[in-house]
This record gives C-alpha cells, sequence and structure tokens, in this order.
C-alpha cells in the first residue's frame, strides 16, 4: 500500500502488525480502541477536541450550549449568577448515553446570556431523592472566596483574551529539566503568582542553562498542601496563582527564551451522586495509600474526558508536554502497594497487569505525538515497567523518558547511612549506570520529594544547622561547609554526567535552599514560612549560595555545549575503591571524580580514548565555585598510547575534587 495515504490509525495499526514478536494482547486491544475511535468518533482528532462540545461552548450567534456527562442523573439544572441562583428555571435534556444539554439564547442586546467572570452550578437530582451542587467537570476556570473550602464555576470568557505569539521551541536534544511549583517561588510567605514566576523566575532557569520547566500543581486542586495531587477541576488552571491569561503569558514568555514547559498531570468523585462515574466502583476505584480514586480506563466518557483533557493543555494553554505522575498505581491492579520488583519479566506480564490503563497510555502518547511531534511525555515509575520508553510499533508505552528514581535514593541512603571512607565506588556506578538500554532515563540527585517535610535535601544532609550560620565567604569554611559544598557539586556532576539521557533539578535546590518545603496546614498553624523559595540567598555575594549557583549553572553550560546528555551512555574506565576516584568518558569529554575524603592525587593515570592534548574546562575546585583553586586551568595534558582500563590510551592529571577536560582538537571533547 502507499504508506503517505495511509490515515494515522491505519499506519499505527501497520506498525504494529509488521512486529509480530511483540503483537499480544495490549496491542490488540489497543489496535482495537484506534478502530473504535475510527468508526464512532471519525478519529482522535475529533473526539480529542471535546473540550469544545462538553461544559460550556458560546456559539457564533452568542447562544451559550451547555452539555453533560451524568448517567446516573435524575434531572441536571443550571443555576448561577445569571438567573439568581433559581434552582429549577434552567433544566438540562437528557440525551442518550447519559449525556445532558441546555441552550441559552443571548439576551436582547445580542450578548450572551451569562456574563464573563460570574458564577455557575450544575444541580443534580439523584435517583435516591439527592439534590447535588457540582462544578462542570469541564469547568476552565474555578475560583473561591478566602477561607472557603468551596469552590465556584466561574464563567471564562474573557473580551480580550491573551494571544501567545511565540513558537514552540524544538524539542531539546539534551533535556535539563527545572521542576518548578509557582506558589511557592518567591521569598515572601505567601501564594506567589504566575506573574511573579514570568518575571522573577523564568530569567534566573534561563540563566541556569535548563531547557524545560516541568510546572506542578497547576491543575486546579482543593487542598494546597497536596501538592497538586489531589485535582479536583482537571480543565481548570489553579485560580491561586492567577487567572488563565496569566499563565498563557507566563508559557509564552518561557516559549521566548527557548525553554519548554511541561504539565505534571496525576479525583472527580461522585459527580453524578454514583460511586463511580469517572471511576470504578470501590474496591477497584481507590487507593487504599493515596486516599484517591482511580479513574476507569474502560470507559468510552472518560476516555473521552481525559484524553481530551491532555489535547486542552496542549491546545488552549500551548503546554509542550507531560509528566505522568505515579503511573506505577496505573499499570498494576495491586498499585505497588506491599510489590517490590527484582527485574522478572514475570512481574510485569500477567494477570496483574491492568491492561485498560496500558491501553490508555498508549493512546495518550500515540495522540500526543501524532499531534505533536515535538512533544515530550514522561513517565515516574518505580517498577521498571520494560519497554515503557520504546515506540508504540515496537509494542512500548510510548514515552520519551523514564524518570531515574533509584538515583535520589541511594544518595540519600549513602549519606544517611555510610561514612565517607565506606562509599562504595562501584555501587554508585552501579546504580547510575543501572537502566535499561535504549530506554531514556531522566537522573536527578533529588527533586520534590527530598525537599518535603519529613524528608532533607542534599544540602541539609551534608551541612544541617551549620547553613544556617557558617555560610558566609567573608569567614573561613567549616569542615562541614568544606564537606557539604564540595559534595553538594560533585553529587550533581556525577548524576548529570553519568545517570541518564536528561537531568533535572527541583526549583532551589541548585544553590543548596536552607529550609525544606512545607505548605500551610493544620500542622504547623497554617504558616506560609516553609512555603517559599529563598532566592534572595543567591543575590547575595557574600554568601556561598552563590558560589553552589554559578556552579549549577556553569554545569548545564557546559553540557549544552558538549552534549554529554545527548550521546550515547558513558563508558566507566574506572571507579577505584581504595583512591575512591570514579572516571568515565561520554561525548568525548573527560570526567574524574576524587570522593576520597582526605588526599589528593598528583599525575593520576586516567584512560582516554581519543588521542592528543586536554584542557580542564570544568573544576569544581574553582574558587568561583566555592573551592580552594588548587588546580592550575593552564595546564595541558598530553596523552601517551598505554592502552589502560580498556581504552587505547592514557594521561597523568592532578585531582582535587572533581575536572573536566575537553580534546583541544576536537571542540566535542570534555572530560571532568
Amino acid at each position: 500500500c502507499n504508506w503517505n495515504s495511509l490515515s494515522h490509525t491505519e499506519k499505527s495499526i501497520t506498525s504494529v502488525q509488521n512486529n509480530q514478536n511483540l503483537f499480544n494482547i495490549t496491542e490488540k486491544l489497543y489496535i482495537k480502541q484506534l478502530l473504535q475511535l475510527e468508526e464512532a468518533e471519525g478519529g482522535f482528532d475529533q473526539f480529542t477536541r471535546s473540550y469544545r462540545t462538553f461544559g460550556v461552548q458560546r456559539r457564533p450567534d452568542n447562544s451559550l450550549f451547555f452539555k453533560e456527562w451524568a448517567p446516573a442523573a435524575e434531572a441536571l439544572f443550571l443555576t448561577g449568577d445569571f438567573n439568581g441562583w433559581d434552582k429549577f428555571s434552567h433544566p438540562y435534556t437528557k440525551k442518550e448515553f447519559g449525556k445532558w444539554e441546555l441552550i441559552l439564547p443571548p439576551k436582547h442586546d445580542k450578548s450572551p446570556a451569562v456574563d464573563h467572570n460570574t458564577k455557575l452550578k450544575v444541580v443534580v437530582h439523584t435517583k435516591e431523592g439527592e439534590r447535588l451542587y457540582r462544578l462542570s467537570p469541564w469547568a476552565k476556570y474555578v475560583t473561591r472566596e478566602e477561607k472557603s473550602v468551596i469552590y465556584d464555576w466561574v464563567h471564562w470568557d474573557p473580551p480580550q483574551p491573551y494571544i501567545q505569539i511565540h513558537p514552540r521551541p524544538k524539542k531539546p536534544t539534551s533535556l535539563r529539566t527545572y521542576e518548578a511549583h509557582v506558589g511557592i517561588a518567591s521569598p515572601e510567605g505567601k501564594i506567589a503568582s504566575y506573574t511573579n514566576f514570568t518575571t522573577n523566575v523564568l530569567p534566573r532557569i534561563k540563566d541556569l542553562g535548563y531547557n524545560c520547566i516541568q510546572l506542578m500543581a497547576i491543575m486546579e486542586h482543593a487542598y494546597y498542601a497536596s501538592f497538586g495531587y489531589q485535582v479536583t477541576s482537571f480543565f481548570a488552571a489553579s485560580s491561586r496563582y492567577g487567572t488563565p491569561d496569566e499563565l498563557k503569558q507566563l508559557i509564552d514568555v518561557a516559549h521566548s527564551m527557548g525553554i519548554v514547559v511541561l504539565l505534571d498531570v496525576d479525583g472527580l468523585n461522585r459527580f453524578d451522586g454514583s460511586d463511580s462515574c469517572f471511576f470504578h466502583s470501590p474496591p477497584r476505584g481507590e487507593h487504599s495509600l493515596w486516599g484517591s480514586r482511580l479513574f476507569n480506563y474502560s470507559s468510552w466518557e472518560v476516555l473521552r474526558f481525559l484524553l481530551s483533557n491532555l489535547r486542552w493543555w496542549m491546545e488552549e494553554y500551548r503546554f509542550d508536554g507531560f509528566r505522568f505522575d505515579g503511573i506505577t498505581s496505573m499499570l498494576y491492579h495491586h498499585h505497588g502497594i506491599g510489590t517490590g520488583f527484582s527485574g522478572d519479566y514475570s512481574e510485569y506480564f500477567g494477570l496483574q497487569v491492568d491492561e485498560d490503563s496500558l491501553v490508555y497510555l498508549m493512546l495518550a502518547n500515540h495522540i500526543l505525538h501524532t499531534l505533536y511531534p515535538d512533544c515530550i511525555t514522561v513517565a515516574e515509575d518505580v517498577s521498571g515497567m520494560p519497554a515503557l520508553c520504546r515506540g508504540l510499533e515496537e509494542g512500548g508505552l510510548g514515552f520519551d523518558y523514564r524518570l531515574a528514581m533509584a538515583i535520589p535514593d541511594k544518595w540519600i541512603q549513602i549519606l544517611k547511612e555510610l561514612k565517607d571512607e565506606d562509599w562504595s565506588m562501584g555501587n554508585i556506578v552501579y546504580t547510575l549506570t543501572n537502566r535499561r538500554y535504549g530506554e531514556k532515563c531522566i537522573a536527578y540527585a533529588e527533586s520534590h520529594d527530598q525537599a518535603l517535610v519529613g524528608d532533607k535535601t542534599l544540602a541539609f544532609w551534608l551541612m544541617d544547622k551549620e547553613m544556617y550560620t557558617n555560610m558566609s565567604s567573608l569567614i573561613p569554611m567549616t569542615p562541614i561547609i568544606d564537606r557539604g559544598m564540595q559534595l553538594h557539586k560533585m553529587i550533581r556532576l556525577l548524576t548529570h554526567g553519568l545517570g541518564g539521557e536528561g537531568y533535572l533539578n527541583f526549583m532551589g535546590n541548585e544553590f543548596g535552599h536552607p529550609e525544606w518545603l512545607d505548605f500551610p496546614r493544620e500542622g504547623n498553624n497554617q504558616s506560609y514560612h516553609y512555603a517559599r523559595r529563598q532566592f534572595n540567598l543567591v543575590d547575595m555575594d557574600h554568601l556561598r549560595y552563590c558560589q553552589l549557583y554559578a556552579f549549577d549553572r556553569d554545569m548545564n553550560r557546559t553540557e549544552d555545549k558538549y552534549g554529554w546528555l545527548a550521546a550515547p551512555p558513558a563508558f566507566v574506565s574506572a571507579k577505584h575503591e581504595g583512591d575512591k576516584v570514579i572516571v568515565f568518558d561520554r561525548a568525548n569529554v573527560l570526567f574524574i571524580f576524587n570522593f576520597h575524603p582526605s588526599k589528593s592525587f598528583q599525575d593520576y593515570r586516567v584512560a582516554v580514548e581519543v588521542p592528543g592534548k586536554y584542557k580542564i574546562k570544568l573544576d569544581s575546585d574553582e574558587v568561583l565555585y566555592g573551592g580552594h583553586g588548587r588546580l592550575d586551568h593552564n595546564t595541558e595534558f598530553f596523552t601517551e598510547l598505554q592502552p589502560f582500563n580498556g581504552r587505547s590510551n592514557s594521561m597523568k592529571v592532578n585531582v582535587s575534587n572533581i575536572i573536566l577536560l575537553t580534546h583541544q582538537r576536537s571542540p566535542f571533547v570534555e572530560r571532568h
């Protein structure tokens, strides 16, 4: 057949059918779902634009069309500011398949019957005689009064909406992600705004060399302290930070800087009065540890809602992709609770796998990458599901990256349990390189999980209370601060260079933020003291936080120049347990790490593949980064034709903490 003449669906089906070895029941279900979308809805393009028909839509004549799915409801009414909150004057009409519709003609002056920024509610009458006041699941904007727990559906239809003008950047070859939360992105003890983030934080992210932002807690959530993980309105950008237009401006300005923006996606409970509707009925529909509900991914209308939701954020706000949070809970019927994963394939392919969830994830990746070729999808999975980040045509789930979640756990375990002299170089290297070949990983030394109260950041594990008293560069460094500063840099660069094909950092951790993260709640007397990031500390030249910031910046800029994240996995030539030295090369860059707690080395032989002259390009011991300046950066290192540790050449170098050397005859050779 003529490949170019095939539809998106036909191409996907043909690709899977051409690989019979991977054609199993999940692929069959995935293909069946694609065919059903083609037959019943005219394809996924129309199906995923259902946000244009559900909720409320303004028609060309300014009439308003309302539509909901509430299969268990007895009757639906619309109430709000527009009708004086009359509970019965505007009934919906019941349609087939549990749909309900209502049309409001325009006012006499031809303006819409519901004004912009006015409140609405859906009144649901149940078969049991209950009267429930609900927000539309498709609501585009919801707000609440201060100190209130009740949200209002607010009709968002501004006369002059913000128009984004900057195109999406191309998908980065090397993904350097800055994980951020808008509400805490200010030194002030309050909920910060989208505008604050645009004005004050985006320039810092750009300066630091990150090319991707992962925004957390954007979908509206009732409980601020949930960190956005208990979404209540999937189509509404959180109003606690500002308006939808201000979020659009944030993304537009990020795009103007060449930065892509990812959305964190993670319930709708009893909308129609039943215990299911969008979810499985209990017990399957309940997550016993998280206290949350689990979507029924086999439901046609749930698929419509969720896939349209992804499309909405891509189209309306122009996000560039998504991080799918906690998908281990989706992949298995046991949700990963009380289950360990050794890597045996029987753990991943069997009756414990939730095929409905797998098909949804395959559909989501297929649709997103077909409609938006530069879209980025990241999976958070602790189980190590094989082929998670392989193409759908190969039988995979189609994600671009998975988070290397074992790496931060390893660093915390080392700092908690081991003395410096007991660190195992081999064990560290194993953890950083233990990933499925051909599936891209995002490595990180710590994320928001390690910053939350109840845990401790790397900076806190390393320097603890001395961060409050001894971080001034006007006084000599104490042994604790000296050790902490050097290890903070070394841990991050080792993770950056060896741990994956992408890198992630949580906001503030790049400069060793001195306090943990804790949202206002009953347990802390509703305090905002820890729900903030003290960027002001970086701007004080006499504090050492700016030295850690400078190293993080130059680490990213050096990667941008030499591209080790986009290169094949590193070749590790040394993991010496006695010397506590790790040496590897990647992208023609030589990385040398000395983790010995008391020794530097002179004329230390290291292996290299490419012969010639090398120079230092990044040195954690520079005074600029809070180091001691023990290395001469004018020194040139020449290779010898002496095979060593599996490489064709070798040379002698001086090693203090970590250095990065670059080959002078090739602009793409760098060694640390």
